[in-house]
C-alpha cells in the first residue's frame, strides 16, 4: 500500500459526509480494494451509508439496509468520491433511495438501496436454507494473501481445503468455494451494515474451473437477513451458469448459530486460459 494513510477501520472506511441536501463526500480507503480497485461490497457498504443518511434527512427511522443492487459501470478510484442520493419513498416499513456514486462528475456506481429494521429477537416462520457442511475453522488455512488484494488484511478468509485444491493447482471442475471469513479492521465484528462486505469477500468460485483472476463484477445484489451472532461467518459461494464470458454466481452466509444472515447474487465477467 501507498504511504497516503486511508481509514482502515470499515466504519471509518465507507461512512460519509453531507455536502449539500442529498449529496455526501466519501473517501474510498486503499485497504478495501483488489488489484487497486474498491471491492464491489465495499461499496456497497459506502452506497448503504449514503441511503441510510439520506433516508433519514428525509425523516426515515429505519437502520438497516437489507437489500442492496448495484450496478458497476467503471472501476473508482481509491480517494475522494461523490454520493448524488435520491430518496424514492419513505414508509413505515421500508424505504427505497437511488445512490450513484461519482468521480470527476462522471458515474462509476449506483445502486438502489431498501432499507428496513432488522430486529435481533426475530424467529423464521420458514427457513430452508441449511448451513453447509464445512471443515473446522482450524482446519482452514488462511486464502493466499497476495500483495494486490489489500482486502485481505482487513477481512480473514479461511478456505475449506475440500474446495481450495486450486490453489495448489488441482482443478476439480466443482464451481464452489467454502470457508470462514472474519472481519478483521480492528474495530469490530460483523453487523448487519457489514455484511454487505462480506457478500462479495470470498475468492470467486470460478477459480476452481481454471478462470484467471480476472474476474470483475457487473453487478451485485445483497440480501441482508439477519443480524449476525458470532465473530466468524461461514460462507459458501457458488457458479450456476458460466457461459459466454460470463459468470452468475451466488453466495450463502451464516453466523455461529447456523443462521443465514446474508445472501448474494452476482453476474461478472470471466477469463480462462485459451479463451474458452
Amino acid at each position: 500500500m501507498s504511504d497516503t494513510p486511508h481509514a482502515r477501520a470499515l466504519r471509518d472506511a465507507a461512512s460519509v459526509e453531507p455536502v449539500a441536501p442529498g449529496r455526501f463526500r466519501a473517501e474510498l480507503s486503499e485497504y478495501y480494494t483488489i488489484v487497486g480497485h474498491p471491492n464491489g461490497g465495499y461499496l456497497q457498504t459506502v452506497m448503504a451509508s449514503g441511503a441510510l443518511a439520506a433516508a433519514a434527512e428525509a425523516g426515515a427511522t429505519h437502520v438497516h439496509a437489507t437489500a442492496v443492487t448495484t450496478n458497476y459501470m467503471g472501476g473508482p478510484a481509491v480517494g475522494t468520491a461523490e454520493l448524488r442520493t435520491d430518496v424514492r419513498r419513505v414508509g413505515r416499513g421500508v424505504s427505497f433511495v437511488h445512490v450513484t456514486l461519482l468521480q470527476d462528475d462522471v458515474v462509476t456506481t449506483e445502486s438502489l438501496v431498501t432499507l428496513g429494521s432488522l430486529r435481533d429477537d426475530a424467529v423464521a416462520h420458514y427457513d430452508d436454507a441449511p448451513a453447509p457442511a464445512m471443515a473446522p475453522l482450524a482446519d482452514c488455512p488462511e486464502a493466499n494473501n497476495l500483495d494486490e488484494v489489500n482486502l485481505r488484511s482487513v477481512v480473514d478468509v479461511r478456505l475449506d481445503p475440500e474446495y481450495a485444491k486450486w490453489a495448489t493447482g488441482e482443478f476439480d471442475g466443482r464451481g464452489e468455494i467454502r470457508g470462514w471469513l472474519r472481519l478483521n479492521d480492528g474495530d469490530a465484528s460483523w453487523n448487519p451494515w457489514s455484511l454487505l462486505l462480506a457478500s462479495d469477500a470470498m475468492p470467486p468460485a470460478t477459480f476452481p474451473l481454471g478462470s484467471s483472476g480476472w474476474v470483475p463484477t457487473l453487478q451485485l445484489t445483497s440480501y441482508i437477513r439477519r443480524v449476525p451472532t458470532g465473530e466468524w461467518l461461514r460462507a459458501r459461494q457458488w457458479c450456476v451458469v458460466v457461459s459466454d464470458g460470463l459468470v452468475d454466481e451466488r453466495c450463502e452466509l451464516f453466523d455461529e448459530r447456523g443462521h443465514l444472515v446474508a445472501s448474494s447474487s452476482q453476474i461478472a465477467m470471466v477469463r480462462f486460459p485459451g479463451g474458452h
